[in-house]
């Protein structure tokens, strides 16, 4: 039987987490704010995650135009505790990672990269 977009979508996050030790949890949330898919730990709430990716990316996208710096590739928010990356997938979707403190961003970058494209055919 094949499998439902939303289990597509479950399985690419699960791959990118497995490629990325250093990815804690990822999301894939439509522009609207709803979630599509994720794979959050239980502690981390996801209608907040969504409706928080959701803000970053449309303010990210009116910075970057509005700034003269083209159209927006990532937004990424370094904390404390480590970082919120944020990549558009398409015009319908954002991903949305959460990475350790010693993440290595260049690596975890390329992943994302990859997985976007992935997910610019399911989504």
């Amino acid at each position: 039987m094949a499998k439902s977009r939303t289990d597509q979508l479950v399985e690419r996050l699960r791959d990118l987490q497995v490629s990325s030790p250093d990815v804690e949890a990822a999301a894939i949330v439509s522009v609207d704010g709803l979630s599509m898919a994720s794979s959050l730990p239980s502690n981390v709430e996801e209608d907040r995650v969504s409706a928080m990716s959701a803000a970053m990316l449309s303010l990210g996208e009116r910075i970057a135009n509005e700034l003269g710096r083209g159209g927006l590739e990532q937004v990424y928010v370094k904390g404390e505790h480590g970082y919120v990356i944020l990549s558009a997938i398409g015009d319908e979707a954002v991903l949305t990672v959460l990475a350790r403190e010693q993440a290595k961003l260049g690596l975890i970058f390329l992943d994302m990269s990859r997985a976007v494209k992935e997910l610019e055919k399911l989504v």
